[in-house]
């Protein structure tokens, strides 16, 4: 029900590893799943990290610019959807946490121009699906926020910026959440435990609030950011109990904005967003 994206700002803050944690951890309902799609102009961190390569560039985004053209976009997203659920630590892979990869070469974002709005949409229309209804992360990395792509922003229930409590992605950070804050509105921060600052000063310097808190675990981002072996008791560490917590914050977040704009969710007609999956 909840789509939900996440940006960054410059000094790689740490988007796609909290946005990977969110997708592990994530609390689902029964019957419930869960999409990360992977839109950052920079390219996947998803298909040569988590996935260490193992589908190489087969699916992925960047499979979506022809069928936009066609008008055949949301049967063709389907198709390239990565089942990660055995990631999370069980033993049977239910089918319940998918991603969409990036783009493997910054080059093929410009041909997917006319896909951000007929994506954004159908990001709004598969939360929408009762029973088969489908929440959604989306990776915007440090620009997808701005230009063609800032649809994906502007129609999420909850936007959140990837901030380290460090001088240097702080003072990053001010200018993007700024204009964010100004484009979008109701901007939250996703705070990276790595430096000095308390969350409040964090909040008191950005202007927005930090709704959520990570910790600083190079050990266990490794898993998600570069394929590492998961360490002993991955799924209970500190990174993954926080990231479980944070996932309920961001939903109730994105709840309580969608209830405000009640009508914009009134669902697509005639369940064009439906799929046989």
């Amino acid at each position: 029900m909840s789509v939900i994206a996440l940006a960054g700002c410059s000094g790689a803050p740490g988007v796609t590893t909290s946005a990977l944690a969110l997708l592990l951890s994530w609390p689902l309902q029964p019957g419930r799943k869960l999409v990360l799609a992977e839109c950052d102009p920079d390219g996947s961190g998803v298909l040569y990290g988590l996935l260490q390569g193992s589908v190489g560039d087969r699916y992925g985004l960047r499979n979506l610019s022809v069928a936009s053209r066609k008008g055949e976009l949301v049967e063709a997203f389907w198709r390239q959807l990565i089942d990660v659920s055995a990631e999370d630590g069980r033993q049977a892979s239910p089918r319940d946490r998918l991603v969409l990869p990036g783009v493997t070469d910054p080059a093929q974002w410009a041909g997917l121009g006319p896909a951000w709005e007929d994506l954004s949409k159908l990001f709004t229309g598969i939360g929408n699906q009762g029973a088969q209804a489908h929440d959604v992360l989306v990776d915007l990395g440090r620009s997808g926020a701005f230009g063609p792509s800032a649809a994906l922003a502007q129609r999420a229930d909850a936007l959140v910026v990837v901030v380290r409590n460090t001088m240097r992605s702080v003072q990053a950070a001010q200018m993007r959440v700024e204009a964010l804050e100004e484009k979008v509105g109701n901007i939250g921060v996703l705070m990276i435990d790595e430096g000095p600052y308390p969350a409040g000063e964090v909040q008191r310097l950005l202007r927005v609030p930090v709704v959520a808190t990570l910790p600083y675990a190079p050990r266990e981002a490794r898993v998600l950011s570069d394929g590492a072996e998961q360490p002993r008791n991955f799924t209970r560490s500190a990174l993954m109990k926080a990231a479980r917590s944070a996932s309920t914050v961001l939903e109730q977040r994105a709840a309580l904005r969608r209830a405000r704009l009640a009508p914009r969710y009134a669902g697509p007609p005639g369940g064009e967003m439906s799929h046989a999956g």
